[in-house]
């Protein structure tokens, strides 16, 4: 999965499909491949009044939607962008825009090389 908690987003199908606005993602669940992004999929919880819960009411929060309908956010292109993995000459990796190629976020830094001596 190459999308993480606190990554910026572009939800593209559903009620809140907009290619040009992003949004953060609060959670990610794998092992279901879904992910809770921040305003979308909004459902209300209606709650009684009790001891924990002093004030009754509708509770507003999201609900995880599939991973495969959102795309990671490209600031330059100010658009969801496909991606891919390019590998530097250091050895690091990093998710890449495909449309400009710009570096979206760090994947692995390159291993230290060690000197036998």
């Amino acid at each position: 999965m190459k999308i993480r908690k606190n990554d910026l987003v572009a939800v593209i199908t559903g009620n809140d499909a907009d290619l040009n606005k992003s949004r953060r993602v609060l959670r990610t669940l794998p092992s279901k491949d879904k992910v809770v992004v921040e305003g979308v999929n909004r459902v209300y919880k209606h709650v009684r009044p009790s001891k924990r819960n002093m004030q009754g009411g509708r509770l507003s929060k999201e609900m995880p939607i599939q991973q495969s309908n959102v795309l990671l956010f490209c600031p330059s292109c100010r658009r969801g962008v496909r991606t891919a993995v390019k590998v530097e000459q250091d050895g690091s990796k990093f998710l890449a825009c495909k449309k400009c190629s710009g570096q979206l976020r760090l994947i692995a830094r390159p291993k230290a090389v060690r000197i036998q001596g």
